[in-house]
């Protein structure tokens, strides 16, 4: 067994040992479940630290043979796009288990959904045979319907079937697209290194509605407007350790699904082009907008992914290095980002239960070390220099200012409308008189000052030296950009 396998099974085992232990035999449940979670995050580092950079290939590569007739076949491994979601992927696991001590119902059912999760979502990262990808991606549905329709808020019944809807319905897209790639495929084989060869054999406009259905299928997931319905109302209902894991890993996912479908099929990526950066630039500049009117903080933060994502999605459209190189970078410092955001507004909610922004004022007095973990994220958020957010949004802009010029202005834009819904959150939020009613809030305890304190340092260490993030990528990413360059 390889390590990548080990990796990717353990999460699977670990649910497998909860399902045998007594309900209500809690603490032990919570114990396995953070020790099988920080076991694969420290794996997923010794992965991060032994990766070799400048190798653009794949590196701890398994396969096993599956189906020797259709060519599908047990393949893992890890290149510069999937290592960073992977060693994302494992510490937001973590860390939304860290803040899992508020759920009380049924807690034995909820950990076993959380591991099931990060099976699927590993899966989907380590996976180098698209029907391998496929089942994992499907796998993720699971879980998460039951930890929304379960665990949830109010409306939380309406939330997942949304989601699961929505999601099965852009699979649907997504398979018959595999499917017709399939096809073309000289060794009929569904490995992805065998898949990108069909660009030469495959006529124009038949790439063209392949990419489409992928768009579909994965813009779902991301989310691209106008796909993005089940979004707002998923992340407002779901639990806050969910939410971490929803915003921060889910909508990646088809971003990075996005990436590996353009660089599979380069022309019908160069004919669907103003498309795309149509999408991404609308998307931007929708979802600040209306992140900026939202009361409700959980909301707000739902929308503003919406805007982040479009900044990926502007990154994948220039289909170029810098661009490329940017997209991929803002899917690690959103994941970050927003992954602290949901954490904050959860630990807040859980102490007010109220998430209306106008119900606070002068938290700063009560909760010093809340204060400061939220406004450093907040100005994150708006890519403020000194954090991964402006890493990310720089290199995006330059990659979209090499391909379009005076276009980016409409990028520029949605980073003002982001810092204005930015700065009223930590305004409101952090200044005016103390309420008596928030007098007696209690600050974050030393589990939750682990987790927050975690996420606040990556997103300010690597803004401050984003080296080896970059380094992580880039050999990666100059091989894709090379053949797209070869395809013309």
């Amino acid at each position: 067994m390889g390590i990548l396998s080990i990796l990717l099974w353990a999460p699977a085992i670990g649910a497998f040992l909860l399902a045998l232990t007594p309900g209500q035999n809690t603490r032990i449940i919570r114990g396995l479940g953070n020790l099988f979670t920080t076991f694969v995050l420290l794996l997923s580092c010794w992965l991060a630290a032994h990766y070799d950079g400048h190798d653009a290939g794949l590196q701890f590569y398994e396969y096993f043979p599956l189906n020797p007739k259709l060519g599908s076949a047990y393949a893992l491994g890890l290149d510069g796009l999937s290592m960073p979601m992977l060693v994302l992927a494992t510490l937001l696991t973590s860390i939304a288990l860290l803040a899992s001590f508020s759920i009380t119902s049924r807690v034995k059912g909820y950990y076993i959904c959380m591991l099931l999760l990060e099976f699927g979502m590993l899966g989907v990262f380590l996976a180098q045979d698209w029907a391998v990808f496929y089942i994992f991606w499907e796998v993720t549905l699971i879980p998460l319907f039951f930890l929304i329709d379960r665990w949830g808020g109010k409306r939380r019944h309406a939330a997942s079937l949304n989601f699961v809807l929505y999601t099965m319905g852009g699979s649907i897209f997504m398979l018959i697209s595999l499917i017709a790639v399939y096809e073309y495929v000289p060794e009929h084989a569904s490995l992805m290194s065998a898949m990108v060869h069909v660009s030469e054999n495959m006529p124009k406009d038949q790439q063209v509605w392949v990419l489409l259905g992928f768009l579909i299928g994965f813009g779902v997931k991301m989310p691209i407007f106008p796909l993005h319905g089940w979004l707002p109302l998923a992340h407002v209902e779901a639990p806050s350790p969910v939410s971490i894991l929803l915003s921060g890993i889910l909508l990646k996912m088809g971003a990075y699904g996005l990436l590996r479908a353009a660089v599979m099929l380069p022309t019908a990526a160069q004919t669907l082009q103003s498309l795309l950066v149509f999408l991404a630039v609308f998307g931007m500049l929708y979802g600040g907008l209306l992140a900026w009117r939202q009361r409700d903080l959980k909301a707000m933060v739902a929308y503003s992914s919406v805007s982040h994502m479009g900044v990926v999605l502007l990154g994948i459209a220039t289909l170029n290095e810098a661009g490329f190189l940017g997209a991929v970078l803002q899917m690690t410092a959103h994941g970050l980002i927003a992954g602290a955001l949901f954490l904050l507004v959860g630990l807040l909610y859980e102490r007010t239960h109220t998430r209306n922004i106008q119900d606070y004022s002068s938290l700063v007095q009560v909760m010093p070390r809340f204060a400061l973990f939220t406004t450093l994220t907040l100005l994150a958020a708006m890519g403020l220099p000194g954090s991964v957010g402006f890493v990310a949004e720089l290199h995006a802009i330059i990659g979209g200012f090499q391909q379009w010029g005076a276009l980016m202005v409409f990028f520029s834009l949605s980073i003002l409308i982001s810092a204005a819904y930015a700065t009223r959150t930590i305004g409101m939020l952090f200044t005016g008189p103390v309420r008596p009613q928030m007098q007696q809030i209690e600050d974050l305890r030393s589990t939750e000052l682990v987790a927050a304190g975690l996420l606040v340092a990556c997103i300010v260490v690597f803004g401050l030296m984003p080296e080896p993030l970059i380094n992580l990528s880039s050999a990666t990413l100059f091989e894709m950009n090379s053949q797209i360059i070869h395809s013309h």
